[in-house]
């Protein structure tokens, strides 16, 4: 397909869908259904970007190394200067060899025995949450997932792996929802200064945490990151040990809160499935992947051209974008049985969920933990959980999640 052939199928087929309308947010998939009979990648003129949504195309843009994570700074950069800073230094936003360097590093802070190290502590924490939980169904005769365990389970986890203070976690949640709102496409001015505000407050938060850290190293990843060198003597700047810890919360935080919710009310939307899991606990670890694969909780992830490249028959012209749906990708029927099924048993789970290629998620192994951990309590404490009332989603459509879930089904 040459470029002018491509031009005209944007004039053609320029709004695919929209992305602020409730009933769409809702639930996307019968317009990613209805997009992958049409064809396997769009053009979105409102987002600016082509879209993919078949599984073998996502697959394709996430793999294709002419297709990177290049940083451009929001704009006016004098009044976004903390929120570029810290992308401007993330491993998420560089490709090699800056990428390569920086995995190297974080992945050498990470390998030293942190997630494992952790696996009995977030098993012990997720059952007291979900006690705290089931008191408050007992007691009021509902209560919210969110708040009471999905929230706070992934929030408590990435403070104790960073080595944040009991004191200071809670201001890390805040921080967190507010900077990852920009990532939606026509975010509102005031939504876009409370980003740049969190993400200024972070940076200040742990350039002090960092100082404290290169004087009083403690067992914690903070420490690590701040020893770690590279095979040439090479150290992480402080702005990318700053970048790094923000990543890391609000990767780790906002897929983790989003798995959780989403596939919880998945689960309890299937009933069966449900019982099933509190009846053989051993089904837990593929329950954690088919609740990433149903329902995603990042649904777009957006990559930019460094040469031509053609995906599944569209044109990218060096500097254009295209997105992976994610979502899109995990209903996918070439690829999956009953794509629209929530399905305890499936096997094999090729999502990508936590992406492919080098860019493929550094704290998957942690995410799974924590997912499988609240999971699993909350299958053995309250087996007969039910949905109280319809859950409340998020306005966003590229993190995707619910503002709550009430449960009932305390008394089990």
């Amino acid at each position: 397909m040459d470029v002018n052939c491509t031009q005209v199928l944007r004039s053609v087929s320029v709004t695919p869908f929209d992305q602020h309308d409730p009933a769409f947010v809702a639930d996307p998939y019968p317009t990613f259904a209805v997009l992958r009979s049409k064809g396997e990648v769009h053009w979105h003129e409102d987002m600016g970007i082509a879209v993919a949504v078949s599984h073998r195309a996502c697959t394709a843009v996430l793999r294709h190394r002419s297709l990177g994570r290049i940083w451009t700074d929001v704009k006016p950069v004098e009044r976004f200067t903390a929120f570029n800073l810290l992308h401007r230094n993330s491993l998420l936003e560089n490709e090699p060899p800056t990428h390569t360097r920086l995995r190297r590093l974080v992945a050498a802070a990470f390998g030293r025995g942190h997630v494992e190290r952790l696996r009995p502590w977030i098993a012990s924490l997720a059952d007291s949450l979900v006690d705290d939980l089931v008191a408050g169904i007992v007691e009021r005769g509902e209560a919210d997932l969110l708040s009471h365990v999905a929230g706070p389970l992934p929030v408590e986890v990435i403070a104790e792996l960073l080595g944040v203070p009991a004191d200071d976690r809670p201001m890390l949640q805040p921080w967190s929802n507010a900077i990852v709102k920009m990532y939606e496409y026509g975010l509102p001015p005031d939504l876009r200064d409370a980003a740049e505000q969190a993400a200024r407050e972070f940076v200040a938060y742990l350039r002090e945490l960092i100082a404290h850290r290169r004087t009083h190293p403690g067992e914690d990843l903070v420490s690590d990151l701040v020893a770690v060198t590279d095979t040439d003597g090479a150290r992480l700047t402080e702005d990318e040990l700053v970048a790094t810890a923000v990543l890391l919360l609000m990767a780790g935080h906002e897929a983790t809160v989003n798995v959780i919710g989403n596939g919880v009310t998945a689960l309890l939307r299937h009933p069966a499935q449900w019982r099933r899991l509190a009846a053989d606990p051993s089904l837990v670890t593929a329950a954690v992947e088919e609740c990433i694969r149903y329902d995603s909780p990042l649904q777009l992830f957006e990559r930019t051209a460094t040469e031509r490249v053609e995906i599944a028959g569209h044109v990218v012209e060096p500097g254009g974008k295209i997105a992976a749906l994610l979502g899109a990708a995990a209903r996918d029927p070439e690829v999956f049985d009953e794509p629209d099924t929530f399905d305890l048993t499936r096997t094999p789970n090729p999502h990508l969920g936590f992406g492919m290629g080098i860019h493929y998620c550094l704290g998957a192994p942690l995410a799974r933990i924590e997912v499988e951990a609240a999971l699993s309590a909350l299958a053995r404490k309250l087996p007969s959980a039910a949905l109280a009332t319809e859950p409340r989603r998020r306005a966003e459509f590229v993190i995707r999640g619910f503002a709550s879930v009430p449960l009932t089904g305390g008394d089990a």
